[in-house]
């Protein structure tokens, strides 16, 4: 399935948690899925309920997902947009998992699924602690600053700051560095303390940053 778009209305659901970093909370062991096995219909479903490891995947993300509502609920402004929100791309990314049985592999699509909307949680609505925040300043501008949180998920990740614009990025091979890509073609390459930004699409254009804190 590879690297899939956030849906363009979670800005607004991610920009609730700015600032914020919720407590971790212990993720608990289950038998199968959060979901009932005897009502599997897609695929992705079946292979979930036949293999542990996915079946502990999926009471991870479930967790991740209940703790987003969770840091929603605490937001002052339009709590019910943005469930809204989340609950639509939510049913949008449950779309692309069913996707996996056109892949070659169905079984590495289902977990590259999971692993995926995991990080993009973690990392929009400050799940965890980061593990490290860097500020970088770009094109020379120092009003133009954009702001990184790497998270230690399992598919490491990176919460990208830049003015009113945020949005979770995942890391992907790169032949030196880390980049990270994020929705819309968005990417953020970093190679020691320089980096190169990327702009969604269609504009697309690069600048280069620098750290400053």
């Amino acid at each position: 399935m590879g690297i899939q778009a956030l849906d363009a209305g979670f800005a607004l659901a991610a920009a609730i948690a700015a600032g914020q970093v919720l407590a971790q909370a212990p993720l608990s062991p289950h038998d199968g899925p959060s979901f009932e096995c005897s009502e599997a219909e897609s695929e992705a479903e079946k292979l979930v309920c036949a293999d542990p490891d996915l079946a502990a995947l999926d009471w991870r993300l479930a967790e991740r997902l209940e703790a987003a509502v969770k840091a929603i609920e605490g937001f002052a402004g339009n709590r019910e947009a943005g469930e809204a929100e989340l609950r639509a791309s939510q049913r949008g990314w449950v779309a692309g998992r069913d996707d996996c049985w056109k892949a070659g592999n169905p079984h590495d699509c289902v977990k590259e699924a999971y692993l995926l909307r995991e990080a993009q949680l973690v990392a929009l609505f400050m799940l965890e602690t980061p593990a490290s925040v860097v500020r970088w300043t770009c094109g020379g501008n120092p009003a133009d600053e954009v702001v990184t949180y790497f998270f230690d998920t399992e598919l490491p990740s990176m919460r990208i700051e830049r003015g009113d614009t945020i949005d979770a990025a995942v890391l992907i091979p790169a032949g030196s560095g880390s980049k990270y890509a994020a929705s819309f073609g968005r990417e953020f390459w970093t190679k020691g303390e320089v980096a190169t930004y990327r702009e969604a699409d269609p504009d697309g254009t690069s600048i280069d940053c620098v750290v400053t804190g």
